[in-house]
């Protein structure tokens, strides 16, 4: 998308270099344009196949001139031998028509459509295929938006049914596994940026991020698909690592981020078999304990679930909870390393510490039962105090305002949880709690891990206690689900690895 010809020629260069196969050329990203010059330039010197675009301002393009003259462009472009061009379906008869009898080499014509609004039906989606088709198209492209993210369970439908070359993407946020699944499903090519924030639609990835991240030229028909389910979700760091952990021990399957609105729509909508597992995160993880076939037991004494498998046997899906394994025994290893005696015997480091967790939602209960269940007197602290109160019945321990934890030091040597989101970027100034209370604990967690080091934790460690970081639950819960999502052991090393350059 170079406003300049020389800007266009480097550019290609770096998609060389970052593995692209094709690239596009959106000639109406062109400062100053002189056809018959510019064209004959990049085709005449190409190192890549090359599609030529020239999108109109009516279709979400740049370009406010005339339709007749924009068509010429494109007439000349396949008339010099370009690989592809791009022509929209409004205007697909009218150029057909000026090419009829002449015989144009080799260049395959892309006939498109983009819906900036919505995506339509299967039904109406399968009679825009079939428009497109009419018009002589080579290949179909379709764009869509995703209002939803089980909309594009529709563009997938149409794909697989698709009896010629079909481009079907979603765009924005909600529609990013279509840029990465198409592979899976049949499609024809999908677009990523030379680099972030630069992008032709909303919600395209970097081509290093659909090769490296997403190993997409492994991603094929029998790849499992596997996901973080969240809104937000974009911040989780889970892609990277299970992603690498898949790759490095040939594991075919393939980790996405998943920005769900409705959980029960969302796993009633990807029910096949190729959906084999995913991860929870906030806010859906006690939703997710009523959307599951089956809940373990542990995870249905919390009231959350961050961890979904169907079950290959029969397809029902079975939630499970990994975050208080992860996170308590951190906490475990971090009240030993305080110790000086190792405290070598069975029972738990917890066992009769006072144990204050912030926070009443899903991690809030995992950490409130998991610290519970070694032991510790658990006290929650929570912005509403009713639902401290709530949970604090539930599980047997006293709740409080979150107002009043600054004033909180019944004994010294407490332990200090915070399963909020308070302090995660891009708001690293806030704590949930003012410094000077920290004297009263000696260790303190937080499950935040965007950054790593939050302003509580800087604090935490200025005023003596030991630290233990959200990436040390991260990893925890992570090895579980790798191990329930693969029925192989986590690579541990791996992932510890992978984790110290996030």
């Amino acid at each position: 998308m170079g406003d300049s010809i020389d800007i266009m020629k480097i550019n290609i260069n770096k998609a060389k270099l970052a593995g692209a196969d094709l690239v596009e050329i959106r000639l109406d990203s062109l400062k100053i344009f002189h056809p018959s010059q510019d064209l004959n330039t990049l085709i005449k010197d190409h190192i890549l196949p090359q599609l030529f675009t020239y999108r109109p301002k009516w279709e979400g393009g740049m370009n406010v001139g005339d339709d007749n003259k924009r068509l010429e462009v494109l007439r000349l472009a396949m008339e010099l031998g370009a690989d592809y061009i791009d022509v929209e379906l409004q205007v697909a008869d009218q150029f057909y028509d000026s090419i009829r009898g002449k015989t144009l080499n080799k260049t395959k014509v892309i006939v498109s459509s983009h819906n900036y609004q919505h995506t339509p039906s299967v039904e109406d989606l399968g009679k825009l295929v079939a428009r497109i088709q009419a018009t002589g198209a080579d290949i179909v492209k379709i764009a869509t938006t995703a209002v939803e993210i089980t909309d594009v369970a529709r563009m997938f439908q149409t794909m697989v049914h698709s009896q010629v070359p079909f481009i079907g993407l979603v765009m924005g946020d909600r529609g990013l596994i279509s840029r990465i699944l198409c592979a899976k499903f049949g499609g024809y090519l999908t677009f990523g940026t030379l680099e972030s924030g630069v992008v032709s639609a909303p919600g395209q990835p970097t081509i290093k991020d659909l090769l490296d991240l997403y190993n997409f030229r492994q991603v094929g028909p029998d790849t499992k698909v596997y996901g973080i389910i969240g809104k937000p979700v974009g911040h989780s760091k889970s892609p990277i690592l299970h992603n690498g952990a898949f790759k490095s021990v040939g594991f075919d399957g393939v980790y996405v981020f998943l920005l769900v609105d409705d959980l029960t729509n969302f796993l009633r909508t990807y029910s096949s078999t190729d959906f084999v597992g995913f991860s929870v995160t906030i806010p859906h993880k006690e939703a997710a304990v009523k959307c599951c076939d089956e809940v373990d037991p542990v995870a249905k004494s919390i009231g959350a679930v961050n961890c979904i498998i169907r079950r290959p046997t029969d397809g029902k899906l079975i939630g499970y909870n990994t975050d208080y394994v992860g996170a308590i025994s951190a906490i475990e290893e971090g009240v030993l390393q305080g110790r000086h005696d190792g405290g070598g015997t069975a029972v738990s480091p917890l066992a009769g510490k006072m144990f204050v967790v912030i926070g009443a939602g899903g991690a809030g209960k995992a950490l409130a039962y998991g610290a519970k269940e070694k032991g510790a007197r658990v006290v929650i602290a929570n912005r509403t105090y009713d639902r401290a109160r709530e949970l604090a019945d539930v599980i047997g321990g006293d709740a409080l305002a979150l107002a009043d934890l600054d004033n909180y030091h019944p004994e010294d040597g407490m332990i200090l949880a915070n399963t909020t989101s308070i302090g995660m970027q891009p708001n690293v100034d806030e704590t949930p709690i003012s410094k000077h209370a920290l004297k009263s604990y000696s260790l303190v967690f937080d499950a935040v891990y965007t950054p790593k080091m939050t302003r509580l934790l800087k604090e935490a460690e200025e005023s003596g206690a030991t630290v233990v970081t959200g990436l040390e639950m991260f990893l925890g819960q992570a090895y579980g689900q790798f191990e329930k999502f693969t029925g192989m052991p986590a690579p541990k090393q791996l992932f510890k690895k992978i984790t110290e350059n996030l």
